[in-house]
């Protein structure tokens, strides 16, 4: 195996990884109620909805090309989203 060849197996695994993630996170945003969204003082539900969903057909469309400006940017968003929205959207409902 020479080295482009690693490169390339590389790029596709971390390609698929950052899908994986988007996927998620989209999903995970459309579970909650737009009153949580309100409740928990975060960007609306339509407008997680609308950057997750661009970065989810982002990551599709520049499938070979994970590594730039447009797919970092949606990749950021979407682990802001993982990191700060959606453990504020499931403590509204921990009882």
């Amino acid at each position: 195996m020479n080295v482009f060849q690693l490169e390339g197996t590389v790029l596709i695994v971390v390609a698929f990884a950052l899908l994986a993630v988007k996927v998620f996170a989209f999903v995970s945003s459309l579970m909650f109620s737009t009153e949580s969204y309100k409740a928990a003082d975060k960007l609306t539900k339509p407008a997680w909805c609308i950057i997750l969903g661009i970065g989810v057909l982002a990551q599709f469309a520049l499938l070979g090309s994970p590594m730039n400006l447009i797919n970092l940017v949606l990749t950021i968003a979407a682990l802001v989203y993982l990191a700060d929205v959606r453990p504020a959207l499931a403590g509204l409902y921990r009882r």
